[in-house]
């Protein structure tokens, strides 16, 4: 496979960077410093991280501007993760979609398609659907009645999109993720549980990316509303009624129940959870294992469960293995001062 060709000098002015060494060094592809090759840009952004570049094969490193020095060509950005992944971009091979829509494909007569869209195997499209130009529908996907995705969104094979659900442009969701299933909602009368009607819908923002086997409820009224630019990762329950902010970053397993309002800008790490009809403020972070039951203003970094300020818990972590010495001490103690309390008692109960 022939790998492109660039020079250091373009990609540098399409990251808008400056070039520390020969502008016309060519690079023909991507890769981490350890495992880089020649032709090769990888990046590091600290100077602790520079100690593989004696080893590496790379032909250039995208680093901060404070990193001035090394023996290899150097493009300094401010943010070397970033810049990378545009350059990646570059390098990556690109999937094309043949616009046309397979023989095996159901399609309702009310349905509206848009210009130049690919619909694969086995796809179902619903009454009223409304697909918009450019989109791709893999193999499998199941498109309900008066479902609307946007421009150039792309649904993965065995997505399932129930009815009245809205995908904004340029969206992208994975194998296997349903969005709009019926909200967790019942009623308890004399012991017995009753369904309570999920009769609101699921509302996805442009620019949102879910992956693969995530569930996203349809409202019990109203709306769940992802928002623009959130990415979700594999394997994440978002409950009915709740409200994500835009470019928040949701990980792997987080579980958020019902009628939870998140601001923009929060990030949920793995295997999070929310309790239900709480607020987490703005541009909080929930780290990983943590389960929040009050609502959080907003900027905080909790951990724990209950979650609590992340100082507070680190605290608490770092103490827990010395708690079976401090029981032991606080016993002694204990001793120690009844005795002496006892001795206190009978000089204080003896002739004057």
């Amino acid at each position: 496979m022939n790998r492109e060709r660039r020079s250091l000098a373009e990609l540098a002015e399409f990251v808008g960077g400056r070039i520390v060494g020969d502008p016309e060094t060519i690079i023909t592809g991507v890769s981490a410093i350890e495992n880089a090759r020649r032709g090769d840009i990888t990046f590091a952004v600290e100077e602790k991280y520079l100690q593989n570049a004696a080893a590496t094969e790379a032909s250039c490193i995208i680093v901060p501007p404070h990193i001035t020095e090394s023996e290899l060509p150097l493009l300094q950005v401010e943010n070397p993760r970033f810049a990378f992944a545009r350059i990646a971009s570059l390098y990556a091979p690109q999937r094309r979609f043949e616009p046309g829509i397979h023989t095996t494909a159901v399609i309702h007569e009310t349905a509206i398609l848009g210009r130049e869209i690919a619909v694969g195997a086995n796809v179902v499209i619903g009454e009223n659907a409304r697909i918009g130009d450019c989109s791709v529908l893999f193999p499998g996907v199941i498109v309900g009645r008066d479902v609307s995705i946007g421009d150039h969104t792309h649904i993965h094979s065995n997505v399932s999109l129930e009815d009245g659900v809205t995908i904004g442009s340029h969206c992208v969701i994975h194998a296997g993720t349903v969005i709009g299933s019926d909200g967790f909602g019942f009623v308890e009368d004399k012991g017995k549980h009753y369904k309570i009607p999920q009769i609101g819908t699921v509302v996805v923002e442009d620019n949102v990316e879910i992956g693969a086997n995530c569930t996203i409820d349809r409202a019990a009224s109203g709306q769940t509303v992802i928002g623009s630019g959130t990415k979700i990762d594999n394997l994440v329950h978002i409950a009915h009624n709740v409200v994500i902010g835009s470019d928040c970053l949701i990980v792997a397993q987080v579980g958020i129940s019902g009628s939870v309002r998140v601001g923009d800008h929060v990030v949920f790490a793995g295997q999070a959870g929310v309790a239900g009809h709480l607020t987490i403020g703005p541009g909080t972070v929930v780290a990983a294992k943590s389960g929040v039951t009050k609502s959080l203003p907003g900027h905080m970094h909790v951990s724990g469960f209950p979650a609590k300020p992340h100082n507070e818990e680190k605290k608490i972590v770092v103490s827990l293995p010395r708690l079976p010495e401090l029981v032991r001490k606080v016993g002694q103690l204990t001793t120690a001062v009844q005795r002496l309390a006892r001795r206190i008692d009978k000089l204080e109960g003896g002739p004057m």
